[in-house]
């Protein structure tokens, strides 16, 4: 399909923030960067910003150590992380699920100032994350091929994670702060130790087609105010607020 036909076909597909506005491939138009200037970062300190442009199509306390996905449909952290250290972290937690659309800005970058230790790369499945497909089948995001990246976050004193899952055509998950590459045919999970310091919006990676973050911060942060299930939000934006849970 040609980016004409592709727009066409979609409304939300805007060019007018892009960098350039002449692509080789709808891959290049996929993970196209932004002018300067197109995306402003929240800079207040208590302020947790989006990682990425996304539709919120979950958002809310953690019960216990369950998140929702769809009506009916709920799945547990240890399963999503598939690391029990990490997800006593976000117990009675905090959660918001930012799905990114085809049409969207594909790269994701950094809510707060952060370092990060290690990432863990679950290979998995690859199945759409649209509604008719996260609606109807249990576990989706503990089933697809995902990267679990906990951000220590600084002056906040607290660790809050960023788990971005595979879909189709998304083959694997860019990242910009480790040399090795992901891939969803990779067996088993992997640790991968890195070493890198990261100011509130810096890019981490990208996806090469649309996808999902999931968010997850422990109990003394809340959802900002702002937040509600089906709002459009923007990389840099607030997301969630460092103070007492409401």
């Amino acid at each position: 399909m040609s980016i004409a036909a592709w727009r066409l076909f979609s409304r939300e597909l805007d060019l007018s923030e892009a960098r350039k506005t002449s692509f080789a491939s709808l891959h290049d138009c996929f993970t196209r960067e932004l002018r300067d200037g197109a995306r402003p970062v929240d800079t207040r300190a208590s302020v947790i910003t989006s990682p990425c442009d996304g539709v919120v199509v979950a958002c809310g306390p953690i019960r216990d150590n369950m998140l929702f996905q769809a009506k009916g449909i709920d799945y547990d952290l240890h399963e999503l992380l598939d690391n029990e250290s990490w997800s006593g972290l976000y117990r009675n937690g905090r959660y918001a699920t930012l799905r990114l659309t085809a049409a969207m800005y594909h790269r994701f970058h950094a809510p707060y100032n952060c370092s990060i230790r290690q990432v863990r790369h679950i290979a998995g499945d690859l199945w759409n994350v649209n509604p008719p497909t996260f609606e109807r089948v249990p576990l989706l995001y503990c089933r697809n091929e995902r990267v679990v990246m906990p951000l220590q976050l600084e002056s906040l004193n607290t660790t809050v994670t960023l788990v971005a899952v595979g879909a189709v055509l998304v083959g694997s998950i860019r990242l910009d702060f480790i040399d090795s590459g992901l891939n969803a045919r990779d067996i088993g999970p992997a640790t991968i130790a890195c070493e890198a310091s990261v100011a509130k919006g810096d890019q981490l990676g990208h996806f090469q087609h649309g996808s999902t973050i999931i968010v997850l911060a422990p109990e003394h942060c809340r959802l900002h105010e702002t937040i509600y299930c089906g709002q459009v939000v923007r990389m840099g934006q607030p997301l969630m607020q460092a103070g007492a849970p409401v």
